[in-house]
């Protein structure tokens, strides 16, 4: 896939190579011409000069061709004004806008353009390290019938197998995050101290999976 990114700086630059390294062809536009610099001498894709809401700009990276475009300056403006140039006048399906302001993410996102909001995804993450209790929805289907989400476990859940955990909470374990780094269990993976749990669940379930989770695995649920 080619996918043009809008701004060279700590975001962009490793977005850039990280997707070069999976094999996708890359363009990167910045207005800075020396903000290519983070890029490296090792960078196979295009270093574009001009503005990211310039149509002529984005023709010059490739656009017509894009899979993808990220919007990931500095500039909440910026960001959203190309994010949907891209969408609306290239018909560039899969568009992503980084926003620094919150309230500005919200009113963007009813556009149809998925934002990122810097600090607000920061303090939600510093919030679940700090109050980690309860399902916190990640991802839900069209319906809005089937949910991931993580779950917080009593420490009572550490030694025990994800198999039992399962049959005890009625979820399905979709991953772990184990010391910073995700992993796909199986049923005899045991639960450490420290793991994330991502669970698939019904939604309407999650008062009950929050309860059972919250259990040890010796004791009973309450029907």
């Amino acid at each position: 896939m080619h996918i043009v990114i809008m701004g060279c700086g700590r975001v962009g630059a490793t977005l850039a190579h990280t997707l070069e390294e999976r094999g996708h062809s890359v363009a990167v536009i910045d207005q800075d011409a020396t903000a290519f610099r983070r890029l490296g001498s090792g960078f196979g894709g295009q270093r574009v000069t001009g503005l990211g809401f310039d149509r002529d700009t984005l023709s010059e990276a490739g656009i017509a061709d894009a899979g993808a475009f990220a919007a990931v300056s500095s500039g909440d403006n910026s960001n959203i004004i190309a994010a949907r140039v891209a969408r609306e006048v290239f018909g560039v399906e899969n568009v992503s806008a980084r926003i620094y302001d919150p309230r500005r993410a919200e009113v963007f996102e009813r556009f149809g353009i998925p934002t990122v909001a810097t600090v607000r995804w920061t303090a939600h993450q510093m919030l679940r390290r700090l109050l980690p209790a309860g399902a916190e929805p990640l991802w839900r289907d069209p319906s809005g019938g089937v949910q991931l989400s993580e779950v917080h476990i009593t420490p009572a859940w550490v030694g025990h197998k994800v198999s039992r955990f399962q049959q005890h909470t009625g979820v399905r374990v979709a991953f772990l995050t184990r010391m910073g780094e995700a992993m796909l269990p199986t049923s005899r993976t045991v639960l450490q101290e420290g793991d994330l749990v991502h669970v698939m669940m019904y939604s309407d379930q999650v008062a009950e999976v929050e309860a059972a989770c919250l259990l040890g695995p010796d004791e009973e649920r309450q029907p």
